[in-house]
C-alpha cells in the first residue's frame, strides 16, 4: 500500500460495527495494518515540521483497529504476527542515549561507536554516567500497539551513582473494553492482572490528566526501559504528542537491554536460547534476583528490577563518577 491508498483508506469512513464474518474483519484489520505501516515509515522519513499529514491520523487507525480486533478475538490473534512494533531503537537512539548520561556530545560518542555502532560498549565505558533518571514499563494486552490497549504503568526515578535508591514510584491501571470482563483480560497469564484490576478505570487512550502529566516528564527526564523499543512503539501510538516530541529530540530514551547486551561481558559467552539479555537473567547474574525468584512482569516491580540492576552493572564497571 502506498502513501496516497493510505491516507484514503485513514481518512475513510469506517463502520467497525457493520463487519460481522471472520473474513470481513481479518480484511479490514489487514488493511488497517498495512496503511499504519505506510503511514509510519512516511511520517518519521520526513523533515521534522514538513510531515504530509498528522500524527493523530496514525493513532486515530489504529484505535479503529483495536475495535477491529476486539470483535475478531484477542485470544485468537495472539500468535498473528502484525508489523508495527519496533524491534530495537535506532543507532541514533543509542548514542544519544550514552551522550545523555555521560553529558557528552553525540559526535564524541559517535565517534568512539565507529559507523555501525559496533563499539558503542566501548563508549559506554570511555565516560562516567550521572544524572536522574526516570524508569518506565508498561502491560499491554497484545504485543502490538495497533491492537491492544495499554493496562498498567509503571515509573519511577533514580539518581546514576553507586548508592542510590530508585525513589517517587507510581503505578497506575487503565481500562479495556466491557467484553473483557466475561472474556478474561488478554495476556493475563504474562502479567496477573485481572478484571478487578481495571474494573472502573479510564482507558489510557481517554487519560487525557495523566497523559499530560506523563508528556511533561517525559521532556524533563531521560526514560529507560528494557527493549525500550516495546514501549517507545507503543507510547508513540498511544500518548498524545509523545510522537511529535521524540522526534523533535525532546524525549531521550535508554535501552537497558542494549546496556547489557554491550557492558555485560557475560552475555556474549552464555546460549541464545537461555536468554541473557531478559532482564530476569541479567538479574540473576548481578545478584539482584536470587537464583530460584523470578520478575513479576508488573509495571513498577519491573521498573524497580531494571534500576538496581543497570545500577549493579555500573558498579562492576566502574562507570559512576
Amino acid at each position: 500500500m502506498n502513501l496516497a491508498q493510505a491516507l484514503e483508506h485513514a481518512n475513510a469512513l469506517a463502520f467497525p460495527g457493520f463487519l460481522m464474518d471472520d473474513g470481513a474483519l481479518t480484511d479490514e484489520r489487514r488493511k488497517n495494518e498495512e496503511a499504519i505501516t505506510a503511514l509510519l515509515d512516511a511520517w518519521w522519513s520526513a523533515p521534522a515540521g514538513q510531515e504530509p499529514f498528522s500524527f493523530d491520523i496514525v493513532q486515530n487507525l489504529a484505535d479503529q483497529n483495536r475495535i477491529i480486533c476486539d470483535k475478531y478475538g484477542a485470544s485468537r490473534l495472539r500468535d498473528t504476527n502484525g508489523s508495527n512494533l519496533a524491534r530495537k531503537l535506532s543507532d541514533e537512539d543509542l548514542i544519544r542515549s550514552v551522550a545523555t548520561m555521560q553529558h557528552r556530545s553525540m559526535d564524541e560518542v559517535a565517534a568512539t561507536a565507529g559507523p555501525m555502532v559496533q563499539d558503542l560498549g566501548i563508549a559506554y565505558t570511555e565516560a562516567p554516567v550521572s544524572g536522574t533518571i526516570m524508569g518506565i514499563d508498561i502491560e499491554t494486552t497484545d504485543r502490538y500497539p495497533d491492537r491492544g490497549y495499554i493496562i498498567n504503568l509503571g515509573m519511577e526515578f533514580m539518581d546514576l551513582t553507586p548508592k542510590a535508591k530508585p525513589h517517587d514510584g507510581h503505578t497506575a491501571y487503565f481500562g479495556i473494553p466491557a467484553q473483557y470482563e466475561q472474556e478474561g483480560v488478554p495476556l493475563s497469564d504474562i502479567h496477573q492482572i485481572t478484571w478487578s484490576d481495571l474494573k472502573g478505570k479510564r482507558p489510557f487512550r481517554e487519560a487525557k490528566r495523566e497523559q499530560e502529566a506523563l508528556l511533561t516528564a517525559f521532556k524533563a527526564f531521560p526514560i529507560m526501559a528494557h527493549n525500550a523499543a516495546f514501549e517507545d512503539s507503543w507510547l508513540c501510538m498511544h500518548l498524545n504528542g509523545y510522537a511529535e516530541a521524540r522526534k523533535s529530540g525532546q524525549i531521550v530514551i535508554i535501552d537497558s537491554r542494549d546496556i547489557c547486551r554491550r557492558c555485560d561481558p557475560e552475555y556474549k559467552t552464555l546460549p541464545h536460547d537461555s536468554r541473557p539479555a531478559a532482564l530476569e537473567s541479567w538479574a540473576k547474574r548481578r545478584g539482584v534476583l536470587g537464583a530460584d525468584e523470578a520478575e513479576r512482569h508488573l509495571g513498577l516491580d519491573d521498573v524497580d528490577l531494571m534500576f538496581k540492576t543497570v545500577q549493579a552493572e555500573f558498579k562492576e564497571r566502574n562507570m559512576f563518577l
